[in-house]
């Protein structure tokens, strides 16, 4: 072929768990469909988060967890491209990669998975002093403020481990897990009460899927980019732009809650101490609708917080971009700082 991509094997590198598997097979489904000519090879590895499982992950201290030895094997050219949870990606990437791809999101709030002898039980109907699994501070902090009278007890482990550590053993009364993951999973019965945005404000990026990929590589560029769902782009931009002008990270509490309606985007975005004592919470949004520029030349590949979106348009990214930099900023004014700072002082303690 011309271009040269038809004539070769596509090589998609993914995590060994099996949802990191279901994701990425979905993923290549959707490639596969758009491209029938082509071979596409899936390639498995474990990345460090993977293998560090007696230690909570915002003290392990390493940045890209779970896409480290992912890129490597990028930058090696031994894969092609690369499909991930798009929050398990660090607003700021390494030089020369680019989330080439966001695709449809799934349901980004999060879940209680109660344990069997809980069965029909909602958080607030607990007993006294019953253990929530959950290994992410964010749910934590959010969910200890709203529900006091429970404990919260850090569990790690792929989701087959963490239900399986949940129904075999009576340490954990439920566990908290994405939506998302359960239902890729097919486990979508297991899920005991969805958390709303009133209970519990998502991670950054939750429930969307991200195709990183070499920036310089155009083929490969352009081959994904037609994954991408523009809704979940302009909502992923607005969460990774709040994040990225926070500093935050997996070792602070930030969350967020999106919506994209009638042509508005609007941003929920918080910070919480770790017991979630203290927290700051607000809402903004901006006009998203804008007609598509065929913008050829240099300015087809700006980024925004890490994504390549050509089909998405320019100003409509630019506008989410802006939008959560300016709530990170009205945060920050009411001293965000300081309750980031204090919540990473004793996350590193």
């Amino acid at each position: 072929g011309e271009n040269g991509v038809d004539s070769r094997t596509i090589r998609v590198g993914t995590r060994r768990s099996q949802l990191a598997r279901i994701q990425t097979d979905s993923v290549v489904t959707m490639l596969r469909e758009l491209y029938p000519d082509l071979r596409f090879e899936i390639v498995a590895m474990s990345t460090t988060g993977d293998k560090i499982l007696d230690t909570a992950l915002s003290k392990i201290g390493e940045k890209s967890l779970f896409t480290k030895e992912l890129e490597s094997a990028l930058e090696r050219n031994e894969v092609d491209l690369v499909v991930h949870s798009l929050k398990d990606l660090p607003t700021s990437l390494p030089p020369g990669f680019t989330i080439g791809a966001v695709c449809k999101r799934e349901n980004p709030l999060d879940a209680v998975v109660f344990h069997p002898k809980n069965c029909g039980k909602t958080l607030s109907l607990l007993p006294e002093k019953s253990v929530i699994g959950t290994s992410s501070l964010r749910r934590a902090a959010q969910l200890k403020k709203k529900f006091p009278h429970l404990e919260f007890r850090d569990i790690r482990g792929n989701l087959n481990t963490r239900l399986k550590k949940l129904d075999e053993k009576e340490d954990f009364s439920a566990i908290i897990l994405a939506a998302a993951g359960l239902k890729r999973m097919g486990w979508e019965n297991r899920i005991g009460q969805l958390l709303g945005p009133e209970d519990c404000l998502y991670a950054v990026g939750q429930g969307a899927l991200a195709v990183e990929v070499r920036a310089k590589d155009q083929e490969i560029l352009n081959m994904v980019s037609a994954l991408h769902d523009a809704d979940t782009v302009l909502c992923c931009i607005a969460e990774r732009a709040f994040m990225k002008h926070l500093e935050g990270g997996c070792s602070v509490p930030v969350a967020v809650n999106t919506l994209l309606k009638d042509d508005q985007l609007y941003l929920t975005g918080a910070v919480y101490s770790l017991d979630g004592s203290d927290s700051l919470r607000e809402t903004m949004q901006t006009g998203v609708s804008y007609p598509h520029r065929n913008e050829d030349g240099p300015n087809d590949d700006v980024q925004h917080v890490g994504i390549t979106a050509k089909n998405v348009p320019g100003q409509a990214q630019e506008a989410a971009e802006n939008l959560g930099v300016e709530l990170a900023s009205l945060l920050l004014s009411k001293g965000a700082k300081h309750i980031l700072s204090v919540a990473r002082q004793l996350n590193d303690a």
